[in-house]
């Protein structure tokens, strides 16, 4: 009999230290996961710079590529983090990643494509279609 109970007193010892672990990691998990307050902070941060420096755009009356080269940066780093930290992209599996931020970078060298394609057609019919001299 002390047999028996030396046997389950062991494994009670052992039953007790595992307990708190899987308490915790169950605990965890059940929470989800928190990100600090200071990141949503320095994030929130850098979009009203952003947004400050894509207002100054206008504010200093920048034209032409240079304006709209601008605005589109401001927008674009904006945008991406927004995606990343508000959207929890950052914390995401690549595969994921992947899926959702390969497609609009496709259609933006699809665009620059036809782009280019537009000017070498319009350079061509400038030259066929225009008068004799």
């Amino acid at each position: 009999m002390t047999e028996a109970a030396l046997h389950l007193e062991g494994r009670r010892e052992q039953l007790h230290t595992h307990v708190p672990d899987a308490a915790v990691s169950g605990a965890v998990h059940a929470e989800g996961q928190q990100h600090p307050i200071k990141l949503y902070l320095v994030v929130w941060g850098w979009l009203f710079v952003l947004s400050t420096f894509s207002y100054l755009v206008d504010y200093f009356g920048l034209q032409g590529y240079l304006r709209w080269s601008l605005i589109l940066l401001f927008m674009v780093l904006k945008a991406g983090l927004i995606v990343a930290v508000f959207m929890h992209m950052a914390w995401e599996r690549l595969a994921l990643s992947y899926a959702i931020l390969l497609p609009p970078v496709l259609v933006l060298v699809f665009v620059a494509i036809m782009v280019f394609e537009s000017e070498y057609t319009h350079l061509i019919r400038v030259l066929f279609f225009a008068a004799p001299t």
